[in-house]
């Protein structure tokens, strides 16, 4: 028993140590780095349920330890011990702990999500997604100069819902950039087009789909959303750290699903708005057709939200 003991702790120790992890990452539990304003609002929801799972399963393990070793059948005696049924206050303690613990993640996780996906006013900048068999496009709803054209009436966009769409700046003439699967980033090497975005300015992201599911995801940003055929989704987020960041589809979409990458580049809004300029420059002014149309049902329900 001795023996079996020292070897269940020492594979606990390697597992303990053979993950990679330095004691900088230990407390994000897996998470990598946030790098926006909204992430550590995420990072912090995700260890408060690691830690009342914890809690819950030291007790489970601590009441299994202690029937183990207090309550296992005497060497000597072979009479039945004493059965306790029927217990009420237990019952009630087994019946409430759970509707406690469900009731307490349940009110922190509907507070986060409320404030993750409130959507403001008047955000600084506005990229629709466009999610398809098997890359992205990315068009950047901006007023920039050599591009003419207003994003509001614009026919590539008419089938995002106006509830979106009266948040666009006026004359947003636009420029896009649209990737393939064998598209790489010039800088790292890394697969998939590449998004770039603004450090310090609020940006929101208007997801639409030319076909199935997809699910738009960037990994330090700690945030994820579904990217549906005949439904618009949104959220914003602030990004606070330059650098290049890994991208991908979270939802299984196809046979090519795991070639769906792309790249986010977060840089100073004076480099951001010169890349702007740049992709015009290339031609690439206006937008590329968002999405297949919603249906009437869709554009009720919406409809009946504002």
């Amino acid at each position: 028993m001795r023996r079996k003991l020292l070897q269940a702790l020492t594979a606990g120790l390697v597992l303990a140590t053979a993950t990679g992890c330095t004691y900088e990452d230990f407390p994000r539990l897996g998470m990598p780095t946030p790098t926006t304003e909204e992430a550590p609002r995420i990072l912090s929801l995700w260890q408060g349920s690691w830690a009342a799972a914890l809690a819950t399963g030291v007790l489970v393990w601590g009441l299994i330890l202690w029937s183990v070793f207090f309550h296992r059948r005497s060497r000597t005696k072979v009479e039945v011990p004493p059965q306790t049924r029927y217990n009420l206050p237990i019952e009630a303690l087994y019946t409430m702990v759970p509707l406690v613990i469900v009731s307490v993640l349940f009110y922190f996780t509907a507070r986060d999500e409320s404030e993750i996906m409130s959507l403001k006013k008047e955000p600084d900048v506005t990229v629709n997604v466009v999610g398809f068999q098997w890359s992205w496009c990315f068009n950047y709803v901006e007023d920039v100069p050599g591009s003419s054209g207003d994003a509001k009436t614009s026919k590539e966009l008419s089938n995002i819902p106006d509830r979106f769409t009266k948040d666009f700046p006026a004359n947003a003439g636009g420029t896009y950039d649209c990737g393939t699967p064998g598209t790489e980033n010039p800088q790292t090497g890394n697969p998939g087009p590449t998004l770039w975005l603004p450090k310090g300015k609020t940006v929101r992201f208007v997801l639409t789909s030319r076909d199935v599911i997809h699910s738009f995801w960037v990994v330090p940003f700690l945030m994820k959303q579904d990217v549906i055929p005949g439904h618009t989704n949104a959220f914003e987020v602030t990004p606070n750290k330059e650098g290049t960041f890994l991208g991908k589809c979270a939802e299984l979409c196809g046979v090519d699903h795991s070639r769906m990458l792309f790249n986010v580049k977060v840089v100073s809004p004076e480099r951001y708005e010169q890349h702007l300029q740049d992709l015009v420059k290339k031609g690439q002014t206006g937008y590329v057709p968002a999405g297949i149309a919603q249906t009437s049902h869709e554009k009720n329900r919406e409809t009946n939200n504002l």
